[in-house]
């Protein structure tokens, strides 16, 4: 056996390289050491980025970096680099993008890139079987072929990464900073574009695996807010629905897995992500706001619940739970017909229970094994109860691993999903929000610098990125919103001039402030584009402050991504939003904080999508836009018949 005290990343905090601490391979955290290293021994780089609850990652760690003959060639030929790209969201953003540019096809994880000593790109994949199956190549193949042809065919694979690395260069180029007129009828071109690819049958964007694209269903809603287009709404309303009676949403104990395998949302990727819940708390919020439709009020309380159930440390949130648990995919979830019957039959409770989350004894998983959605039966009237009974059920077995490191972005994020609960749903989250928000700030803001992670008990390490501070601020302006505390927008405004001046750099904006140039890009990924969100917390605190300066330094950053949005506006949900908001304005109400407060159930019921509120000595209701105060009047009614006239 090679001597596993070797790797180094025993020494690291993260979670996911932690998993990885004993492998046999020789791995390096990403470090000047190991660059440095493959430079002086002219070794290839093998750089593989994940995270701790990636399913793929634990396959093929298990079939290749425990296995002794492939780290034996690691070891020798490479600089093997292990990333948690959770907690480096710029490396993998950047080399996400070199794969997609050479495979022509979005990435994943785990990500493979095989780098040069002097770190440029000649290949990428992401998962590798360590022998070739599957129709795909295997990792100990590849890696000799890759080896050698560094050695016998050196030119042509530093000419394939000269040319890899220039194309790089070009991404983007086409339309940085061009300057484009846009209207409303972006909204138009918007909806067609997703129409395209709309699946109306089974409801929700794209074929398999399908992801609920929390974002493009917001941006939905606020379409048909603002124009009163149907089919934006429908669509959005149709997906929500879908996924909330479908297996993509846990029906057991609540919370949303990453994506569905499958077009029909039945059998879910059990992974659970504190994002993907934070966008689609925020989406069926605010579809809820339009439509009182019930379901989604349910989902809002037991997204809430299992969140706090499994998530909840100290006032924050942990990151994501695993969809293995005892090395098995899905196990903790699904049900076996047979026993359930047998734990319902002991408790008295009808067998209606299992029709009615379509548990049968064929199951739908493997080794008939059941994912529970809805079947469309009426719901039995121990509904609750039978519920109760299939989650212990399945607490008899292990739950899987939660990553348990606490992130400001993906903090942010679901705070303000909780904020939008509050809002919308029930007044009850409001407290607990305010209380987690100043638990992230008092431990992730210190000594003036924000931090992008903590693990709880130990001290934060690294850096705050644009993310952080992007999502950090949209959180702080959902609470300046509950009872105008100016303890959060002026930590808002602060954050944000930090935000500037560390990531704005040359007129690019970067993903982080280091030694990693990789620029912020407006459109969404996984998740919202934190530029997107950053240029519009720029606008909203504009307004809030009568601040000219900073509202044109917003719009003319927007500008220079609108022809990317012209191009394709499908590809940037939040991008569009935020233009929205520039082209149509986000209206201050203003009045006396008494007023504001005995009105909240009004103002929150405007139709208009773009609201802020700011405290006054004015007894008036005042409707304001950056430059001027359209609407003036002591019956709020009539300021907002005013308001909705936009």
């Amino acid at each position: 056996m090679i001597d596993a005290d070797a790797n180094r990343l025993k020494h690291e905090d993260s979670p996911y390289l932690q998993q990885h601490a004993h492998n046999p391979v020789n791995w390096y955290p990403w470090c000047d050491e190991a660059f440095e290293k493959a430079k002086k021994e002219d070794k290839l780089i093998f750089l593989s980025i994940g995270y701790s609850t990636c399913h793929w990652c634990h396959v093929m760690e298990k079939e290749s970096f425990e296995n002794d003959s492939v780290a034996k060639v690691l070891n020798k030929d490479f600089i093997a680099i292990k990333v948690d790209r959770e907690e480096y969201p710029h490396i993998d953003r950047h080399y996400q993008d070199i794969y997609a540019l050479m495979n022509r096809r979005g990435g994943g994880w785990p990500l493979t890139i095989v780098m040069t000593p002097d770190r440029r790109v000649f290949f990428s994949a992401t998962y590798m079987p360590s022998d070739d199956k599957f129709g795909r190549a295997g990792l100990k193949g590849m890696m000799k072929v890759l080896v050698d042809a560094y050695k016998n065919k050196k030119e042509e694979v530093l000419k394939s990464a000269t040319s890899i690395e220039e194309a790089v260069a070009r991404m983007g180029a086409a339309t940085a900073n061009q300057k484009v007129s846009l209207d409303l009828s972006i909204t138009k071109h918007f909806v067609q574009e997703i129409e395209a690819n709309f699946d109306t049958k089974n409801k929700g964007i794209g074929t398999s695996p399908k992801f609920p694209h929390a974002s493009t269903l917001d941006t939905l809603l606020d379409i048909y807010r603002i124009s009163d287009d149907k089919k934006a709404l429908q669509m959005s309303i149709d997906t929500l629905i879908a996924m909330s009676k479908g297996g993509i949403y846990d029906q057991i104990e609540g919370g949303f897995y990453r994506y569905s395998v499958d077009e029909m949302w039945l059998i879910p990727h059990f992974e659970k992500m504190l994002y993907t819940n934070a966008e689609l708390l925020s989406a069926y919020a605010n579809a809820y706001a339009l439509t009182k439709e019930p379901r989604f009020k349910t989902v809002v309380k037991e997204t809430i619940q299992n969140i706090n159930e499994r998530f909840f440390k100290e006032g924050m949130f942990y990151s994501a739970s695993d969809a293995d648990s005892d090395g098995k995919e899905g196990k903790y979830f699904v049900f076996d017909y047979h026993d359930s019957m047998k734990d319902l039959k002991s408790a008295g409770v009808s067998k209606d229970i299992l029709d009615y989350f379509s548990i049968y004894p064929e199951g739908n998983f493997e080794h008939k094994q059941t994912n529970p959605y809805l079947s469309g039966m009426n719901a039995p009237k121990d509904l609750e109860k039978g519920k109760a009974i299939l989650r212990a059920n399945r607490q008899k077995k292990n739950y899987p691993f939660i990553d348990y490191k606490v992130q400001t972005s993906w903090n942010g994020m679901y705070l303000v999903g909780l904020f939008k609960a509050a809002k919308y749903v029930d007044k009850v989250y409001e407290k607990e929000a305010l209380h987690s928000l100043d638990v992230l700030i008092e431990n992730l803001y210190r000594d003036g610098e924000l931090y992008h992670q903590i693990i709880i008990s130990k001290a934060a390490k690294v850096k705050g990125y644009l993310e952080d501070y992007a999502f950090l601020i949209s959180a702080l302006m959902e609470g300046y919103a509950v009872d105008f505390e100016d303890k959060y927008l002026t930590l808002a405004k602060t954050l944000s001039d930090k935000a500037v001046a560390k990531f704005y750099k040359n007129s690019v904006w970067y993903m982080s402030d280091d030694d990693f140039k990789a620029k912020a890009e407006f459109y969404d990924a996984s998740y919202a584009s934190s530029l997107a969100i950053m240029i519009e917390n720029l606008l909203k605190i504009a307004l809030l402050t009568d601040n000219q300066k900073l509202y044109a330094f917003a719009q003319n950053n927007l500008d220079t991504q609108l022809a990317a949005l012209k191009s394709v506006p499908s590809q940037y949900p939040s991008g569009l939003t935020t233009y929205l908001q520039s082209l149509l304005s986000p209206v201050v109400i203003k009045s006396s904080k008494q007023n504001l407060s005995k009105q909240k159930e009004t103002l929150n019921a405007i139709h208009y999508p773009y609201i802020l509120l700011k405290p006054s000595a004015d007894e008036n209701f005042l409707a304001c836009k950056i430059d001027n105060c359209f609407a003036i009047d002591k019956n709020l009614k009539n300021v907002i018949l005013k308001i909705e006239g936009l």
